[in-house]
């Protein structure tokens, strides 16, 4: 059956293909890895929702590559962008001119946004409530203390987990019927670009340190070259670094060779005092 015979009103994906994604969100982080962190699990916990809508060994394929791609955000409200995912995913089956690229676009807008409020919440106040409560009837010898604490922290995460799988599927869903009514599809596209990009660029400054000690000069005189690099522009060794790496992805240079290449640059920087 093809897109355009297929009813836009129709809904493909199901209460029970949602529960499914639900189930496999809690995989986040058991395969997490250094190259693009969270994106096997992602993938996972899309394969249902992939198998419901694509029938062709090629669209599955292209489907699976789209989450494939780097993905990391606080894991119990992953679910989020996991529900919106799928409203898109769906749109796409069902309309032959959806851009596919908005699917990603989405995806890497909203994971630095979402990062950084589930991390303040679950990580930050949550996580210190529960360890506060469960600490002090520990120390008392009581049982409820660890029992507490378990309670506690994972009891809300759990419901707002599953809560927010299905607010992300009618949030997509309801959103992208909105746009393309309004035809803002393609502004979305170039608003969703340039959040992303910005995310990557926070990134950059915020995960990447490089540090020169070497000094130039002896005594009260001595000039740090760090410091040298840093009055020209901070972060400007962090922004050459990120810059060398995407020139070498961008020459299809396999990224477990740039990783192993950069541990053998800084353990040679280390042993000679570089870095």
């Amino acid at each position: 059956m093809t897109k355009t015979s297929k009813s836009k009103e129709e809904n493909l994906i199901t209460k029970k293909d949602l529960n499914k994604v639900f189930w496999r969100s809690f995989q986040m982080e058991f395969s997490w890895n250094y190259e693009r962190q969270m994106n096997m699990a992602y993938a996972y916990a899309m394969i249902p929702i992939l198998k419901k809508l694509y029938k062709t060994k090629d669209e599955m394929s292209g489907a699976l590559k789209r989450h494939l791609e780097f993905f990391n955000t606080t894991p119990h409200i992953v679910t989020l962008i996991l529900g919106i995912n799928a409203a898109m995913e769906e749109e796409n089956t069902l309309d032959e001119k959806f851009d596919v690229k908005t699917i990603d676009s989405i995806k890497t807008s909203l994971m630095g946004p979402l990062a950084g409020i589930g991390d303040s919440f679950f990580w930050g106040t949550l996580r210190l409530i529960a360890t506060g409560i469960g600490t002090s009837l520990a120390l008392q010898g009581n049982i409820l203390g660890p029992i507490l604490f378990l309670l506690i922290f994972n009891v809300p995460h759990l419901i707002l987990r599953y809560l927010f799988t299905n607010w992300g599927y009618k949030l997509g869903t309801g959103f992208l019927k909105k746009i393309q009514s309004n035809g803002m599809m393609d502004s979305l596209t170039l608003g969703a670009s340039i959040i992303g990009l910005m995310v990557v660029g926070a990134m950059t400054a915020t995960l990447i340190d490089i540090t020169i000690p070497l000094s130039i000069g002896t005594g009260d005189g001595a000039v740090t070259v760090q410091s040298i690099f840093d009055n020209i522009m901070p972060g400007l060794l962090p922004l050459g670094a990120f810059g060398i790496v995407f020139y070498l992805l961008k020459k299809d240079v396999k990224p477990l060779m740039i990783l192993g290449g950069m541990a053998v640059v800084g353990i040679l920087g280390s042993w000679i005092g570089i870095f």
